[in-house]
C-alpha cells in the first residue's frame, strides 16, 4: 500500500494505491496537510512507503513529518525510472514531467505515446516506442492565459472560464473567450497534428485540471485521464522500492 504526494503550484494531491489501483485521492492545502495526511493514516493504518514529488512549496517541517511515519522516497532528476531519459538537460527536467512519461512507459509499452498535462501550465512529453524520451514542449495554461490579458494590457478585464459559444466575438469579453479556449484546442490539435506527421501510430494521453473542460474541444482521438501523474509516480515508487 503507498501513499502518493503531489506537491504542485496551487495544491497538494495525496493519494492512496494498493497495487495498481487508486483506492483514495484527497486534495490539500498546505496549512491542512497536516490533518489529511493524519486522516489517511488512520483510514489505512497499513501505509508503509511514500513517494513525494514537489513543483511548489514543500518544507522540511513537511518531509520530517513524513519521514516519521513513513520510507519516503522524493523524486529528482537522479531517481531510477522506468524509461531512457534523453532530454539534453535531465537537470532541469520537472518532476511532474517525469512521472508522467513514467506512467506513459509503465502502461503503453511498445508505443510512440504523447502526453498533454493541461495545468498551470501545458506541458507535452514525447516517449517513442523503443521507451526513448525525446522531450516535448511548455506553453501557458488556461487561468495563465486569462491573467495574462488581464495583467499585461491597460484595459482588458481578468475573466472566469466561459466556452465560447462560436469563433466570432461579437465583444471583447466574447473575444477573449474564444481567444483563450479555442486558441488552446487548436494548439493542441496542431502539437498532435505536427507530431502524427512523424508518428503515425501516435497514442496520445491527456490529464491535467484541465482535462475535463478540454477533452471535448479536442478534435484529435485522445485518452483522458485525470490520474495518470499519480498513476505515474506510484509505478515509480514500486520500481524503486527494494532500495528505499
Amino acid at each position: 500500500m503507498n501513499l502518493i504526494i503531489d506537491v504542485g503550484n496551487t495544491s497538494i494531491k495525496l493519494a492512496v494505491f494498493v497495487q495498481d489501483e487508486l483506492a483514495k485521492r484527497v486534495v490539500s492545502l498546505t496549512e491542512t496537510f497536516s490533518e489529511d495526511l493524519e486522516q489517511l493514516v488512520e483510514d489505512f493504518p497499513s501505509l508503509q512507503h511514500c513517494i513525494v514529488s514537489s513543483v511548489g512549496g514543500f518544507g522540511k517541517k513537511e518531509l520530517d513529518l513524513l519521514g516519521e511515519k513513513f520510507e519516503v522516497l522524493e523524486l529528482n532528476h537522479k531517481t531510477p525510472v522506468l524509461f531512457q531519459n534523453n532530454y539534453e538537460t535531465p537537470t532541469t527536467l520537472g518532476v511532474d514531467r517525469i512521472a508522467l512519461v513514467s506512467a506513459a512507459a509503465a502502461q503503453y509499452p511498445d508505443e510512440n505515446i504523447l502526453v498533454i498535462d493541461a495545468g498551470s501550465c501545458i506541458t507535452y512529453d514525447f516517449l517513442t516506442a523503443k521507451n526513448e524520451y525525446l522531450g516535448g514542449a511548455i506553453s501557458p495554461g488556461l487561468q495563465m492565459r486569462y491573467k495574462a490579458l488581464n495583467t499585461f494590457t491597460a484595459n482588458l478585464p481578468l475573466l472566469e472560464t466561459e466556452t465560447p459559444e462560436t469563433f466570432i466575438g461579437g465583444s471583447t469579453q466574447d473575444s477573449m473567450h474564444i481567444g483563450v479556449v479555442k486558441g488552446m484546442a487548436h494548439e493542441i490539435d496542431g502539437f498532435i497534428e505536427e507530431y502524427k506527421e512523424d508518428f503515425y501510430d501516435l497514442t496520445v494521453i491527456l490529464t491535467g485540471g484541465d482535462t475535463h473542460f478540454l477533452r471535448d474541444r479536442i478534435k484529435n482521438d485522445i485518452f483522458a485521464n485525470s490520474n495518470f501523474l499519480l498513476e505515474g509516480l506510484n509505478h515509480i515508487l514500486e520500481y524503486n522500492k527494494d532500495s528505499c
